[in-house]
């Protein structure tokens, strides 16, 4: 790996942007090996039961590399069309992980940044961290990010935000919905640490299925959803997950869940 870190630790998996000198800034390099480790996570779900975004130095994440801009300005669409199919995949791949994901966010998170936290299912800020979508101060768009940064803070504050391009703090970015708690710098830790607890505790493919469903359900008309949720729980019932869990409750112990 040239710019990320990624490592698995009592079933934690941690994955670090390792770009500091240039505040995390993302490239094709650094896109296609996230696309490899989440690919990477999600197959190895027994194993990993929580994921935890960050980035080394200053900074979360100050969007894409200027170097790798530059050399957009001379791109063909089709050329175009290929980078940004490959933010797209990114993006898609971290918030599609059957695993809960918590973003450590220990600075800025600007442009791309943002959608990566919005990609997240939680965020976790330092309070000094700042954020901001400033693409339309380049006459562009935070389009590959929008779906993930739409569904976190909805339409009414997307309008604001994609329109101004202006930087917030993290106390309006938590009133925003994007991220779920703004902490001091020295409790980040702590604070991700105990989001990440909450997961452990929690039966992995019962955290799975509701990502699923969120995924799914809005999509559905509430005859779909009535079919799809009826089958959805009366799998999980008869599974093992779910027959342990059910057990430890009535028997008053803790589940075992099964990790291998």
């Amino acid at each position: 790996m040239q710019t990320i870190e990624f490592e698995v630790k009592d079933h934690i998996g941690k994955v670090t942007l390792n770009r500091p000198d240039i505040h995390n800034a993302f490239n094709d390099v650094m896109l296609a090996e996230l696309i490899h480790v989440f690919q990477e996570i999600a197959e190895r779900r027994n194993e990993i039961r929580v994921v935890v975004l960050s980035g080394n130095g200053k900074s979360f994440c100050a969007g894409a590399d200027l170097n790798w801009m530059k050399k957009m300005i001379h791109y063909s669409y089709e050329e175009n069309i290929q980078d940004s199919n490959q933010v797209s995949e990114c993006m898609r791949r971290l918030y599609s992980l059957p695993q809960p994901t918590v973003c450590r966010i220990n600075g800025a998170a600007i442009g791309g940044g943002m959608g990566l936290v919005a990609a997240c299912d939680i965020g976790v800020a330092q309070e000094e961290a700042v954020f901001s979508l400033s693409e339309v101060k380049l006459g562009l768009v935070p389009a590959c990010i929008s779906p993930y940064v739409i569904k976190r803070a909805g339409e009414f504050k997307c309008r604001e935000l994609f329109l101004s391009g202006e930087r917030i703090t993290a106390e309006k970015a938590l009133s925003a919905g994007l991220i779920n708690e703004a902490v001091p710098l020295s409790g980040l830790d702590e604070a991700v640490g105990r989001w990440v607890f909450r997961f452990l505790k929690n039966g992995p493919e019962a955290l799975a299925v509701c990502k699923k469903l969120l995924e799914t359900v809005p999509g559905l008309s509430l005859n779909e959803a009535g079919t799809y949720t009826a089958d959805v729980i009366a799998r999980l019932r008869i599974s093992e997950e779910g027959q342990e869990g059910m057990n430890a409750f009535l028997e008053k112990r803790p589940p075992k869940w099964r990790v291998s």
